[in-house]
């Protein structure tokens, strides 16, 4: 099981919703264990068209029948991987990790597709949860993780203080060779 932190605020990270307009207009967007759908609200409102996965099947039924928003109970963790293939302008993950499908995921992505991609990193047990190192980026690994096919964009790494005293690790990255305009 994964420890998988959600914000009781509806309001996104600003992180993502700093980079989000590097994604294709109106482009295909995969807010990846979405848990309540802040990010896919938000995201569904700027004009992209998003799937909000989670295993969490009572936070989906509050994303059901907004436009432009397709929320889907799925295991990201199963045995079975739900996807077939690369098929996102973007991915969108915020406080989760599960390193076992952290490639996978990445493949979702179709080339010149951006990932926006913020969580929690070693330090964070200082905090309160998650504390345990499999839910804890190491110094970094986000970078080294994306070292290969990738231009990145954006990294941060440290202690923030809100909306919650937290250890975190951000990245925005570019599948591919790109020059982005910074937003």
């Amino acid at each position: 099981m994964i420890e998988h932190h959600t914000s009781s605020a509806l309001t996104p990270s600003a992180w993502v919703t700093r980079f989000a307009s590097l994604i294709a207009p109106a482009g295909r967007v995969l807010d990846y264990a979405c848990g309540s759908g802040r990010h896919a609200r938000w995201l569904a409102q700027h004009g992209f068209r998003v799937d909000a996965v989670d295993r969490d099947g009572i936070a989906l039924q509050l994303l059901q029948g907004l436009p432009r928003l397709e929320p889907r109970e799925l295991d990201l963790e199963g045995e079975d991987w739900p996807f077939e293939r690369a098929d996102y302008d973007g991915v969108v993950v915020c406080n989760y990790l599960y390193r076992s499908r952290f490639d996978a995921m990445l493949e979702l992505l179709r080339p010149g597709g951006v990932l926006i991609y913020e969580t929690f990193m070693a330090g964070n047990e200082r905090f309160g949860k998650p504390s345990r190192p499999d839910f804890l980026l190491q110094p970094n690994e986000l970078v080294h993780r994306l070292r290969e096919h990738w231009t990145i964009v954006a990294f941060e790494q440290g202690e923030i203080r809100t909306p919650r005293a937290a250890a975190v690790q951000r990245v925005c990255a570019i599948k591919g060779r790109a020059l982005a305009v910074l937003p």
